[in-house]
């Protein structure tokens, strides 16, 4: 038998599941009836509907599939149910990250929670978020159009931000730390700022639909909320490598998981989260010898490619460089997409439904 390919997983986050991704979860974990019929029970528990029923009953609609309380708790079943199908006997998964929301899903996956209190946790955020949206976010590029870094026009950016603030021109904080792109997270006042002062690029700046300003100070009072229901939350030691929003490593034998829960209601919620540091930590500590995002959707595989770049990882300095090590190595393996999925799943025969 080959020898196993190492593999760091990475979990997206909010914005994955579309109109392009109703049925993911039915189609590709319909194979899964005891896992899908538990978070089904779940949501009906909560009085909401189930996954099952979004998925694939419910039409998609924006207003319906894409609100906190609906889409993270989506997201979190497909990207678990991806992880299960992962082909162990091909890969061994040495580290575990995600973006933004994609912590959570990485705490289940690592084992840090079980895959029901995973859905606990990434449910009552969403549901907290939705029932208290407190500003939102827009992002914006700072590599060009082959991504080769610019990293005076990207201080230009913060800088914008950190003055309006400054200036009691509204809240205007950097959100995630993106690959090539920044997230900004803002209130009503700094939203309308940031869009009329960054220079106009295609179509950026771009505001994401029913996205808070996750991730600034903005959220302290959703933390303060949180905190309580979820103060019992069952965190363990992970059994895999987890890489967080800052680039910290929390591994089976040194986690502490108090500190964890700490961080995760804590520091996730109201400070920037840098998804390009989490990637570059994955690559240099790890050395993986490929990637692989799990589905709902295909967009995070950019901002993987060009944290990577600014990694300056494997000497992948532009978009060019990266397609070369792509064409040649299939670094990159994005679960949702159809021809890529094949790369990391089990053979079908060998699949085992949970």
């Amino acid at each position: 038998m080959p020898a196993k390919q190492r593999a760091v997983v990475i979990c997206p986050g909010r914005g994955t599941y579309n109109a392009q991704e109703w049925g993911y979860l039915t189609k590709n974990h319909g194979n899964k009836p005891d896992l899908l019929n538990r978070f089904d029970q779940y949501r009906r528990d909560q009085g909401q509907p189930s996954l099952t029923e979004l998925d694939s009953e419910t039409p998609f609609s924006m207003k319906t599939h894409t609100r906190g309380d609906h889409a993270s708790s989506l997201i979190y079943g497909c990207s678990i149910g991806d992880f299960k199908d992962i082909d162990r006997d091909q890969y061994d998964i040495v580290a575990i990250t995600g973006n933004s929301m994609g912590w959570y899903t990485s705490l289940a996956a690592a084992g840090a929670l079980t895959d029901l209190d995973g859905l606990h946790l990434v449910n009552t955020m969403g549901r907290l978020m939705h029932e208290n949206m407190i500003g939102g976010q827009l992002i914006y590029p700072w590599f060009d159009n082959d991504w080769h870094p610019q990293w005076d026009a990207r201080q230009r950016y913060l800088d914008l931000a950190a003055n309006f603030r400054e200036q009691g021109l509204g809240e205007t904080h950097l959100s995630i730390d993106l690959g090539g792109m920044l997230v900004f997270g803002a209130d009503t006042q700094g939203l309308k700022n940031l869009t009329r002062e960054l220079p106009q690029q295609d179509r950026f700046p771009m505001r994401l639909h029913n996205h808070a300003a996750f991730h600034t100070p903005l959220q302290q009072p959703v933390r303060a909320i949180a905190r309580e229901p979820l103060s019992k939350a069952p965190f363990r030691a992970p059994n895999i490598p987890m890489i967080d929003g800052r680039g910290h490593i929390w591994t089976p034998w040194s986690t502490d998981p108090a500190a964890l829960w700490d961080y995760t209601l804590g520091h996730q919620l109201t400070e920037a989260y840098d998804f390009t540091a989490a990637i570059k930590v994955a690559a240099r500590e790890f050395a993986p010898d490929k990637l692989i995002i799990l589905g709902p959707g295909t967009t995070l595989g950019g901002a993987v490619a060009q944290s990577l770049i600014v990694s300056n990882w494997l000497d992948m300095d532009s978009k060019r460089a990266f397609k070369e090590r792509q064409d040649a190595q299939k670094l990159l393996c994005a679960m949702g997409n159809e021809e890529q999925r094949g790369d990391a799943v089990r053979p079908e025969s060998e699949k085992v439904g949970d």
